[in-house]
């Protein structure tokens, strides 16, 4: 079948309030009890999530205050139909036939009507014909419920009017989001259109309901599909069609002539557009004729095949069982290649519209709200509901958490003291933390690489010992060619006991060489091992910064440190980052990555992975994972951690519910399998990095990113959970986007300025990086653990390797 029918997304709440004991399969903590469930919410209890320490310093928001009116009170009926009509294009036809009795505004979803009337009696009743047949439809309108403007059924109203509101302005829907097709900008260079549009909601926040809205672009390939069918034929002869399967499977393309976008999954051969379909009443059609009846669009290919793919779930559970199929000729790619994500001049061509500053950003969001009272139909349809929209968006008290020092050299004897953009590169030349002497060594090259291998070693050599390095030359293996069985029949003929890192100059990029590297290294033989790209060390003028990073790489995978800060906490704790990925060799598996500190300096670390064979980012060997972690967190200490902080990254909006059911038992199972007496104090904090929140704070009368350290929790917060909102990075360019912590279980015994300045104490551990990044340094390594794993390993890695870094 074509792509026909447009698609609605059911809506549910998900609210919170009390909470069961941990027996009782709830969580719970001192006064901060979370429990998910589904439907209205109750009047949430306060929490004390609010710190006190801290510069304060005020902070402007990508929101804006939405008001209704007094006395404002929404009416919600259930609406049936009998004979049920399925079509929920027909149900919106019948039931606004009925508009003069009904009145207006009126919003309806398929199942429930809202009016800001009350009707004169709780049941109505109408008849009507149906249009395509003599059928007679009863419409029974049932009085449900009287809403209160901060009602969570009422916000689903509130984007319902607002989505409306786009429409009117001239936006477009293209996916979830909606754009301005007539702001488009051509970069014809690299055959790509961009629109500008914006991503908005309106939830109830901590004591007012809010509209969040941000600037979004929607990147358009300028050439169909069916382009790029025939390219891909001119250049891969034969085998063409094979090749295009690999290529389109799980792109997203966008079908022009009704703005909706659809994954490929498959493309089929066998069929074209002259072949034949059932359409809704019954009757065959040509796909050729449909888009020419339908839309006024006449196919040039009829020979072309068809782009397959598979009805989403909420589609399946509505009973759609049958493919969609589309005219790859009316069909155009959406987002980024990895070509072109690779290629430096398509991205800086991109950034020049895309990353914009705070200045920049805060005027389009104030004149894109400040367009609705310019627009006649827009300033009627609010009058009608009676809202509107505050023309300046929210400010916040906000407090800027006090700088951290950088412990170096042997014990954290040395200091360094960070400027405003909590970076150390410069002050990183010496003394690291604790070094690992490396004393056998392979150093694997071809021999076009000859040259910068020993101008590279010879650097290493003067670099190393400065940073507390001791080293011995390596052993050299020069090979003939880059073959990849060259690389590994070396390093199988030249390995030892002894060996504590193979070293591989690549001449190229190829990820089939590298996984091949990886794998023999972390799965057959147990190696830390460093690949580096024959080009990065080319150029004499930066050869010895290069070998200062490496040597630093170097040394964490061999289970070296680099530094840490100050870490208060006089109870012995155990940090703990989780994330996944999804395994690229094998659909529908992912690959969960655990990685826990090992001692009171939060520098030294084990991990573990897992695998799981759903959809959804879960780790099935989380009992497994911690069982081992704690165990080597005694053998190390001599005791089990009195406190477990545990930091969950890769976790949507909708797998919240399964990771406070699935995944806390798992935790608290694990503790009681350790002892039947152990029982530490533990906190579990949900990482969110893909928010549309965005912060910005004055100076001099401009609107520039927070400082690193800058921490938001009121305002924006949600009433129900213990969250709070985190600036922890420096950005040069754009506008930095904060990190969103919800701690959704909490006996940890830590208040919240402890909580979060933990949180900000650990964005500064991740080693790979002399400054602070936007997520705890153990999801970080959680997620590169997961990411080489899932693109390259496929299986986990050898235990040998567990207690260092080796996937950095």
């Amino acid at each position: 079948m074509p792509a026909e029918a447009p698609r609605t997304a059911q809506m549910a709440a998900l609210s919170v309030g009390g909470a069961q004991g941990a027996e009782g399969g709830g969580v719970s903590g001192r006064g901060r009890q979370t429990e998910l469930r589904y439907g209205e919410q109750k009047a949430p209890r306060p929490i004390d999530k609010r710190g006190k320490k801290g510069k304060p310093v005020e902070v402007l928001t990508n929101c804006f205050r939405m008001k209704a009116a007094d006395q404002w009170l929404l009416h919600q009926y259930s609406v049936d139909f009998s004979p049920v009509v399925d079509n929920p294009r027909a149900r919106h036809a019948l039931l606004r036939a009925h508009s003069e009795i009904l009145g207006t505004p009126m919003a309806f979803d398929g199942m429930m009507l809202f009016l800001l009337r009350r009707l004169d009696e709780p049941v109505t009743r109408f008849q009507t014909k149906r249009r395509d047949s003599d059928d007679i439809i009863t419409i029974t309108v049932t009085l449900k419920n009287a809403l209160p403007p901060t009602s969570p059924t009422c916000m689903q109203v509130y984007n319902i009017i607002f989505r409306k509101i786009l429409g009117l302005v001239g936006f477009e829907q293209i996916g979830r989001n909606y754009f301005n097709p007539n702001a488009k900008r051509e970069i014809q260079q690299h055959k790509i259109q961009l629109l500008p549009g914006f991503i908005t909601s309106i939830l109830q926040y901590e004591q007012e309901v809010l509209l969040m809205a941000d600037v979004s672009h929607k990147i358009l390939r300028t050439e169909t599909v069916l382009d790029m069918l025939a390219e891909i034929e001119q250049t891969k002869g034969a085998g063409w069609a094979d090749v295009a399967k690999r290529v389109l499977a799980g792109e997203i393309v966008l079908t022009k002539y009704n703005n909706k976008t659809y994954r490929v999954d498959d493309i089929d051969f066998n069929i074209d557009p002259m072949n034949t379909f059932d359409k809704l009443d019954g009757t065959k059609i040509t796909y050729a004729q449909y888009y020419r009846d339908a839309y006024g669009l006449n196919i040039s290919d009829l020979g072309q095949p068809l782009l397959v793919s598979n009805p989403k779930k909420r589609d399946q559970r509505r009973g759609m069982i049958d493919h969609i199929h589309l005219i790859p000729e009316l069909c155009t790619l959406t987002g980024l290649s990895e070509a072109m994500r690779s290629d430096f001049h398509v991205m800086k061509d991109l950034s020049v519209y895309t990353r914009i500053t705070p200045n920049v950003r805060m005027k389009e969001l104030t004149n894109f709200i400040g367009s609705f009272p310019r627009n006649q139909e827009a300033s009627t349809y609010l009058q009608k509901w009676q809202v509107s929209f505050e023309a300046q968006p929210v400010r916040i008290n906000a407090r800027i958490m006090d700088r951290e020092k950088i412990l170096t050299g042997h014990q954290g004897k040395n200091e360094i003291s960070l400027g405003e953009n909590a970076e150390w590169s410069r002050d990183l030349r010496k003394d690291l933390l604790s070094c690992i002497g490396l004393h056998n060594w392979l150093l694997i090259y071809t021999a076009r690489d000859s040259k910068n291998a020993m101008e590279f070693l010879n650097a290493f050599n003067t670099v190393a010992p400065r940073l507390g390095m001791e080293t011995r030359p390596p052993l050299i293996c020069e090979l003939r060619d880059d073959r990849t069985e060259s690389f590994i029949r070396v390093i199988r003929q030249n390995l030892s006991l002894q060996t504590q890192m193979v070293v591989c100059i690549l001449p190229t990029i190829r990820k089939d060489r590298y996984d091949a590297i990886k794998k023999f290294c972390c799965l057959e033989a147990p190696v830390p091992s460093q690949c580096i790209v024959g080009r990065t060390i080319n150029k004499k003028q930066t050869v010895m910064s290069v070998a200062t990073k490496i040597a630093m790489q170097i040394n964490c995978k061999m289970g070296g440190e680099l530094w840490t800060v100050l870490i208060p906490s006089k109870m012995l704790m155990m940090v703990v980052g989780i994330d996944s990925y999804h395994d690229s060799a094998t659909r529908g598996r992912s690959v969960g990555g655990f990685v826990a500190s090992m001692n009171h300096d939060l520098s030294r670390y084990f991990s573990r992975c897992t695998f799981q064979h759903t959809g959804q980012e879960l780790i099935d060997g989380l009992k497994v994972c911690m069982t081992s972690a704690l165990r080597k967190f005694k053998e190390i200490n001599g005791k089990l951690p009195e406190r477990v902080i545990i930091y969950r990254d890769g976790v949507g909006d909708g797998q919240l519910p399964a990771v406070v059911e699935y995944e806390l038992p798992q935790v608290i199972d694990t503790f009681r399998m350790i002892g039947t007496d152990y029982s530490p104090k533990c906190a579990v904090v949900v990482v969110k990095k893909r928010i549309n929140n965005r912060f910005c704070s004055l100076n001099q009368g401009n609107l520039v990113n927070p400082s690193p350290g800058t921490v938001i929790d009121s305002v924006v917060t949600k009433p129900d959970l213990y969250d709070f909102f985190l600036v922890s990075q420096s950005v040069r360019q754009g506008t930095v986007t904060p990190t969103s912590y919800n701690v959704i279980w909490d006996n940890s015994g830590l208040a919240p300025d402890s909580m979060q300045s933990l949180t900000y104490k650990l964005t500064h551990l991740y080693f790979n990086w002399p400054g602070t990044i936007r997520v705890p340094a153990p999801c970080l390594y959680a997620h590169k653990l997961s990411f080489l794993v899932g693109q390259s390993l496929h299986k986990e890695p050898r235990i040998e390797l567990a207690d260092r870094l080796f996937f950095l």
